[in-house]
């Protein structure tokens, strides 16, 4: 299924049959509409305006179109936020607050924004919850986005205080666990408390993980309240959200997409990949820049649908250049449809365009849509046509499922504890664990994310790139899980308070392999040591442990000088060190085989997905290639011959 972001508000409405129409005769089923209108619904307290709305519906419904209705909740309109200040945030960095004049200008921990977010969702869901045309409700919009999370507020600490308070019972508790009496940092009574933030140098690692902990409940309290309603409103109607990346949520994404039917995801590979590539050479950065990185969007999708409950949505697909990067350039001809078969490969259900019609005024003029400003169609609209046409030959979609026997364990917490407690300025656990996702992807394997709740039972190898924080009940499952076990540097090294482990790193991790790390250096990435595995050489670099000696464990890699790298006990494999991308590939490769687990070496450009009984190949080269495919290979969208920026689908 396809569909579009659609703004009524921002076009006269004699444009709207029209649209709708073109919208229909694209191959578009979704319409998702209404996200930012709440100064448009309310124009002041009390003071509803739906007849509009109501027409757009209707003009929407008319041309067969099913709509997604949005909470407006992400852009309070003027007169809330002056009517109650406090809902603006307050800058973490500078302990300004935050203004009104753009959007997700609000505090979770402002009850009077609580209370008045979900007055307005009531007031929709007792509107539309049950009408014919709408098929499902969107929550906020791409919340957290804007480092939105956290708040320096006196909202926010009061609401910190009574947390810790309920979290710990009595401050001497919190006093230990946070071990205040180093820099005589020790608390007399809750009311003390300060937020993290604005000190002289660096403050208490465990404080910072308390309020981060709090700011993601504070999150999840706001979203799961606002779903309770819609639920009461429409029983019978999904309800998803459009998550950013998830490193950006700075949010338990698992406990954040619970309660939802399915998580939807925006995918915007060329913004994201000026952002999150930033350190590559320019000879690197310049080969994916009108592509994205090949392994980047599906890592996102992934991590979607490893934490969703049914197959997961793309919201917004990135059609042409957007306006929000540090550079935006223009996608590759063929790369908007490349991108859409690439999340319907991972698992996606649909994929919905942003946006309909570039907008000729505001902050986004300068963001691409399908349509152009006057109008006209714009490159990716013949695109959309070609894959409409495509998805038409295609047995259903739902019939195949995404099949994994490799999984890499993550959480938000890790991200979390190497963010307080860098070590390293180059240690950055995005980037750690995004190399251990691509080296597998180079290798053709599935992927699955999961977290340390997660059935081991269906894998085969169990990758932890990063898990400084390690639960006893993930320890069981490991423990009874016949599958390969790989765990990275830092994991099992931090309390659940962010202390050292007792027992030093990896903490309870040695109750599945016999090691202990016992210490820890951090260099710049020029400054790598040789490492030598299966008789060759690889680079240890940004992070090393020290690892002890132990009779009963086998040395699989080690340093210049000898001592130890990465260690294996029984089917538990410890990596005491960043790397690069090369051994990672040629380990997984050799574990892989250990486990029968087919593995195919790509090219730099070249990426497999397999959906079932569905093969999916994605060429991210300028150049065309020959696929050495069985003879007896049915092709359902290409051919052995892959083009520049094309996908071939065959089974």
């Amino acid at each position: 299924m396809l569909g579009v972001c659609y703004y009524p508000e921002h076009w006269p409405e004699s444009m709207w049959a029209e649209d709708a129409k073109e919208m229909a005769e694209l191959g578009l089923k979704y319409v998702r509409i209404g996200e930012f209108a709440w100064s448009r619904i309310e124009s002041a307290p009390g003071v509803f305006h739906f007849d509009w709305l109501d027409r757009a519906i209707d003009t929407l419904a008319a041309a067969g179109l099913q709509v997604i209705m949005c909470t407006p909740t992400a852009t309070p309109p003027k007169w809330l936020i002056d009517l109650y200040p406090d809902i603006l945030p307050v800058d973490v960095k500078t302990g300004t607050v935050r203004g009104f004049g753009s959007r997700r200008h609000y505090d979770f921990s402002s009850e009077n924004f609580f209370r008045e977010a979900m007055r307005i969702t009531e007031v929709l869901g007792q509107r539309y919850g049950k009408h014919p045309a709408i098929c499902g409700w969107q929550t906020d919009n791409e919340i957290a986005c804007h480092d939105t999370t956290h708040s320096y507020s006196t909202n926010a600490r009061s609401a910190f205080q009574q947390w810790c308070r309920q979290q710990y019972g009595d401050v001497s508790n919190l006093n230990t666990a946070w071990g205040n009496v180093f820099w005589s940092m020790e608390y007399q009574n809750f009311e003390q408390i300060e937020l993290p933030y604005l000190a002289v140098t660096e403050t208490n690692p465990s404080h910072n993980l308390a309020y981060r902990r709090f700011s993601s409940d504070q999150v999840i309290r706001f979203h799961n309240a606002m779903i309770a309603i819609l639920r009461q409103h429409a029983p019978d109607r999904f309800i998803t959200h459009n998550f950013i990346p998830m490193s950006d949520t700075q949010t338990d994404n698992a406990m954040l997409a619970k309660e939802l039917d399915f998580v939807s995801y925006d995918n915007y590979p060329l913004g994201r990949t000026d952002l999150f590539f930033a350190d590559a050479s320019t000879a690197d950065f310049k080969r994916y820049m009108r592509t994205g990185h090949p392994d980047y969007s599906s890592y996102a999708f992934d991590q979607s649908r490893g934490i969703s409950n049914a197959p997961f949505w793309i919201m917004e697909q990135q059609p042409g250049p957007v306006n929000w990067a540090r550079h935006n350039p223009r996608p590759e001809a063929g790369m908007v449809r490349l991108w859409s078969w690439q999340a319907f490969a991972h698992g996606a259900a649909t994929v919905c365009f942003f946006r309909w019609r570039q907008v000729p005024f505001a902050q986004e003029q300068m963001h691409a849509g399908l349509k152009r400003a006057d109008n006209s169609p714009a490159t990716a609209f013949a695109e959309i046509e070609t894959l409409f046409k495509e998805l038409q030959q295609l047995p259903d979609l739902a019939s195949h499922d995404v099949k994994a026997s490799v999984a890499i364990v993550t959480e938000t917490t890790a991200q979390w504890v190497t963010e307080i407690e860098r070590q390293g300025d180059s240690y950055n656990q995005q980037q750690v664990e995004f190399s251990y996702y691509s080296a597998l992807r180079k290798l053709g394997i599935t992927v699955d994310f999961i977290g340390q709740d997660s059935d081991l039972s269906q894998y085969k190898l169990v990758i932890a790139p990063c898990l400084p924080i390690v639960q006893p009940s993930f320890i069981e499952r490991c423990q009874a899980s016949s599958a390969t076990l790989v765990f990275g540097p830092r994991s099992g090294a931090k309390t659940s308070e962010l202390t050292l482990a007792p027992n030093l790193g990896p903490g309870l991790l040695q109750q599945l392999i016999p090691v202990k790390v016992l210490s820890v250096e951090t260099t710049r990435p020029d400054c790598f040591d040789a490492l030598q595995f299966a008789g060759k050489t690889y680079q240890s670099a940004r992070w090393r442990e020290e690892l002890s000696e132990h009779s009963e464990l086998t040395t699989v890699a080690h340093y210049h000088d000898d001592s130890a790298a990465i260690v294996r006990y029984n089917n538990c494999y410890y990596v005491g060190t960043l790397t690069c991308d090369a051994l990672l590939e040629d380990l997984f490769t050799e574990l892989a085989k250990q486990q029968g687990i087919e593995t195919i070496r790509l090219s730099a450009d070249l990426r497999l997905a397999r959906r079932g009984q569905l093969n999916f190949i994605f060429n991210y080269s300028a150049e065309p290639v020959t696929l050495n495919l069985p003879k007896n290979t049915r092709f359902i969208v290409g051919s052995d011959q892959i083009k520049p920026f094309d996908v071939v689908i065959c089974h």
